[in-house]
Formats: structure tokens, C-alpha cells, sequence
């Protein structure tokens, strides 16, 4: 099993920012229904969700064919609000897998450092979620989530961080 996400670099807990100019772009990382939006939507940050986006453009939770226009989309968003003037921005997102976390590396003309709020919620619990909610269907695409997860790697400069919650339940559960 990969998931839940494990990684064995040194976390750094830093609240914000190295330098006032920093741009700070939190990714969320957890399966769906751990809890990611509910944490995004209380930090009174801009929050871009590709999920929403998708919903905009279809009205549908999950519509293929246009993955790559929300994902465009969700790139976008993220570098408008950081030219808009905005410190920090928070993608909601699972971020599994190295391609989804590679799509919000920094610009050149915008730079900013990544890091990861990490939502460590098992697969057992996120499916019960998904099966005591409106969105049963989930189940499915936890599991497939969960069997794909991919550690990230040191190479990706990836900051992981437990944003203010308490460290020692944090790397408990980073253990394999």
C-alpha cells in the first residue's frame, strides 16, 4: 500500500514565508474527503480548487475530456493571484502523484515555494466518509487514488510542513 503519504526528509514546521517577498503556494495532499477543503476554506487564504473549476465548467464533479483545460485553468488562477498581489495561495487538491505537484512548479517571471499541507487522514476513514455522504462514488476513486500515491521525492524541493498542527502526531504518522 502507498498511501498514506510517507516521507522520511527532515519537516520543516516555518508558518509562512522566508522573506516578506516570498510567494508561498500550499498544496494540499490527502485522498478525498480527509478534510483538505474543510482546512483550505479556514485559513482565509485564496484558495484554487480544481475541483470547483470542473464544476464551473460542466456542472459535473468529473468530466475527462476537459482535464487538461481545468488543469490550465487551475495553473493560471494560481499565477493571477499571485501577480494580483497576493503572499500566499492555497491549492486544494489531492497532489498524489508527482505530475500534479510538478504542474504548479514555480515561474520564472512569478516565482514561489511549494509546500505541502499534508491532511493525513486514512483510507478507511475517507471512505467512510464517501459511503456517509452524498458522494458514494468516491469510494472508487480513493482506493485508486490511494494504490497510485507517490511519495515525493527530495529532487521535487517540495517543503512539507505540518502548518501549526502538532509535529510529533504529524511524523508518527509520516512513518511507513
Amino acid at each position: 500500500m502507498k498511501y498514506p503519504p510517507t516521507d522520511n526528509r527532515e519537516i520543516d514546521i516555518d508558518d509562512g514565508p522566508h522573506e516578506p517577498s516570498d510567494k508561498v503556494l500550499i498544496m494540499t495532499h490527502g485522498l478525498p474527503r480527509s478534510g483538505k477543503s474543510t482546512w483550505a476554506r479556514e485559513q482565509g487564504t485564496p484558495v484554487v480548487c480544481p475541483d470547483a473549476i470542473r464544476l464551473a465548467k460542466t456542472g459535473l464533479r468529473w468530466f475527462g475530456p476537459i482535464e487538461h483545460e481545468v488543469w490550465a485553468t487551475a495553473r493560471t488562477m494560481v499565477r493571477a493571484l499571485f501577480l494580483a498581489g497576493h503572499k500566499s495561495v492555497i491549492l486544494d487538491s489531492t497532489t498524489g502523484t508527482r505530475q500534479q505537484r510538478d504542474m504548479f512548479l514555480p515561474s520564472q517571471d512569478v516565482p514561489w515555494r511549494r509546500y505541502l499541507k499534508v491532511v493525513p487522514t486514512t483510507r478507511g476513514t475517507c471512505i467512510l466518509r464517501a459511503l456517509s455522504g452524498p458522494y458514494p462514488e468516491l469510494v472508487e476513486v480513493i482506493n485508486f487514488m490511494a494504490d497510485n500515491w507517490e511519495p515525493v521525492q527530495p529532487e521535487e524541493e517540495v517543503i512539507i510542513t505540518n502548518w501549526g498542527g502538532n509535529l510529533g502526531k504529524f511524523l508518527d504518522f509520516m512513518k511507513p
